[in-house]
């Protein structure tokens, strides 16, 4: 007898779709939409999973681009200590959509807002990217001065950018009152102050993430009419959670919702595209466990398992990001920890 299944590619069944081949990684599991090449100018931006996959396009020689280096030579540690490296830009981690969406929405407008300085004892801190100037600058108006220039720079890497690659990492937010910007970390965290009456918990839905990356897409494509996305899901659990919920089922709900966007919102562009670095992490079938001794912090390994599939598709090299044998790596010091670490325990 005759039926749709009869005509599908091995892919499309478990037994024979989740087998890995001889380099251990599943074959088809990612078919990309487009081509990338060593000339493929990309940026990339999000939460913490995002600095690896910056990190892989680096060491295969890729165009990645970085439009806010250091403006003298320091040594790795210090930069990296201070946001230069991580990602396309100084914008520090970007965990949700909404994040983003204002990030461009400012970005166009090209004029930052004095409201959102923060400060610590004597000194003054981006509330949008706190972490990128650990020890703070001298005045509100160099924290100003300083955004002004990041937002320019942000701006000269839309325009020269074919291929932006974003992760997605929470749904979870605090949103400041006045402004009704979405923070990267609670108030009082890293600088600043928490006030119940200002500053509220948000927990982003599948509607408003689908919302955000519709409108994430039509800026960018104002820079670069012909810029072609590609979204992730960043397999790191939450480190902790502010709503009433046990972290765990905060965090599969989360990443189910952010999942499920991507997903359909990739389904209605042809010029975006998904990439399962999610799915390679946490599904058994994908070899593993890819998880460090803490159960959150992907192990070198497990991002070198990533990269290869990703690095594979496109024919471009594979040369580890780190060696499968190096020490699990410490928890990320640009993760999800730091927005919510102020209410573990």
């Amino acid at each position: 007898m005759s039926h749709p299944y009869r005509t599908l590619p091995s892919r499309a069944f478990w037994r024979s779709g989740t087998t890995p081949d001889d380099d251990g990684l599943i074959p088809d599991l990612y078919i990309p939409k487009f081509p990338i090449d060593a000339a493929t100018r990309i940026a990339t931006a999000g939460s913490c999973f995002a600095q690896h996959i910056g990190r892989a396009l680096r060491a295969a020689e890729c165009a990645f681009q970085d439009v806010e280096p250091p403006l003298r030579r320091i040594p790795a540690d210090i930069a990296h200590r201070f946001g230069y490296g991580i990602y396309s830009a100084r914008y520090g981690n970007i965990y949700t959509s909404r994040q983003f969406r204002e990030l461009l929405q400012e970005v166009e407008s090209g004029t930052p807002d004095a409201r959102l300085v923060w400060q610590r004892d004597d000194r003054f801190f981006d509330a949008l990217r706190p972490g990128v100037e650990p020890e703070g600058l001298a005045s509100a108006s160099d924290v100003m001065d300083h955004r002004r220039f990041h937002l320019n720079r942000v701006a000269q890497l839309l325009g020269q950018t074919d291929v932006f690659i974003f992760t997605l990492g929470l749904t979870e937010a605090w949103i400041d009152g006045p402004t009704g910007r979405t923070l990267p970390v609670c108030p009082g965290v890293i600088a600043g102050h928490f006030d119940p009456d200002q500053h509220r918990l948000h927990s982003f839905t599948y509607a408003e993430i689908i919302d955000d990356l519709t409108q994430i897409s039509a800026i960018l494509r104002q820079f670069q009419p012909d810029m072609r996305i590609i979204l992730t899901v960043s397999p790191v659990p939450l480190t902790a959670t502010a709503q009433d919920l046990h972290v765990l089922t905060a965090t599969t709900g989360a990443k189910a919702t952010l999942r499920a966007a991507a997903g359909q919102f990739v389904q209605g562009d042809r010029m975006a595209d998904y990439f399962p670095a999610y799915e390679i992490v946490t599904s058994a079938v994908a070899g593993g466990p890819w998880f460090g001794p803490d159960q959150r912090s992907v192990s070198p390994a497990g991002v070198d398992h990533v990269m290869r599939s990703f690095l594979r598709a496109h024919g471009l090299s594979t040369a580890p990001v780190r060696g499968a044998d190096d020490e699990a790596p410490e928890a990320e010091d640009h993760c999800e920890d730091i927005l919510l670490q102020a209410f573990a325990p």
